[in-house]
């Protein structure tokens, strides 16, 4: 055995079992670009199950919600790469009946975790709502059913909540622009700060470079994310993937920055986050 193989050090990679970030992980999974003498073991788990992970600090790298990062800012650094940002769209609030978005104070609404972004740009565009935390692949079914009153979608509910009959109420990306002109920062990747600077930049270009050779081979990546589409036909899943995985995937730019930091700086003057949050993006 070689020194080179008795170096090898594996590297936790936790994230959805989304179409999106399937595509994002495409390479990694399938061994598509070299790593060196870094193995990616990859771990599956809804977002509110990783945003409550996190707290903990149990993965080298995970996937968060920018409204998660806010308590774990001590413990993890964001990487300059993979984040899902709505560009004038994002999380949607739908109904059985049409509502005004003037109905939705003090009305029940199944929400998809309260660590969630699309919680905090909900409590920020409505603070009086009763939230029903509901898994997300449920929502749909609980406001359709009438357990409550709205539902915040998230996923490919976003794309499909027709398909059932439900009304549109809000869409929170584009309010986010109209109040901000600014795109609505809905997840991203961190990595712990423990691992120091020099493992944490190889591990960042490591993740770079799959998420560019998804975008580089659509067709191909596309196909290994269809296994996590959840019943969406391809066209579909296709405009999905696009929606959350794209030039902002490969760069925040000083505009999604940007984002990031008045999207927290506000939850925080809401008194919806505790304490002010000092955003930190690691080099490379």
């Amino acid at each position: 055995m070689t020194a080179a193989a008795t170096q090898q050090r594996t590297i936790t990679l936790a994230h959805s079992p989304d179409s999106d970030d399937a595509f994002m992980f495409y390479a990694l999974a399938t061994n598509k670009i070299d790593t060196g003498d870094l193995e990616f073991e990859h771990v599956l788990k809804d977002i509110q199950t990783l945003n409550e992970q996190a707290r903990q600090g149990i993965y080298d790298v995970t996937a968060v919600s920018f409204h998660a990062y806010a308590y774990i800012a001590d413990k993890y650094a964001l990487l300059p790469h993979g984040a899902s940002i709505g560009d004038n769209y994002g999380p949607i609030v739908v109904a059985k009946e049409k509502l005004d978005p003037s109905d939705l104070s003090n009305v029940k609404i199944a929400v998809p975790g309260t660590l969630t972004s699309a919680f905090l740009a909900l409590r920020l565009y409505e603070p009086d709502f009763i939230p029903v935390p509901t898994p997300f692949d449920q929502i749909e079914d609980v406001v359709e059913n009438g357990e409550v009153d709205a539902g915040l979608l998230i996923h490919e509910g976003q794309l499909t909540f027709g398909d059932r009959g439900l009304h549109l109420v809000a869409d929170m990306g584009e309010w986010w622009f109209e109040e901000t002109g600014l795109p609505l920062p809905l997840g991203g990747n961190v990595v712990r700060k423990d691992l120091g600077a020099d493992l944490t930049r190889e591990i960042s270009r490591h993740l770079r470079a799959s998420i560019a050779y998804g975008l580089e081979h659509r067709t191909r990546a596309l196909d290994h994310a269809m296994q996590f589409a959840r019943g969406l036909e391809r066209s579909r899943a296709d405009t999905f993937v696009g929606m959350y995985v794209n030039d902002w995937t490969l760069d925040y730019g000083p505009r999604g920055r940007e984002a990031v930091r008045q999207f927290l700086r506000r939850g925080h003057e809401a008194g919806l986050i505790p304490k002010e949050v000092k955003v930190e993006f690691i080099d490379g």
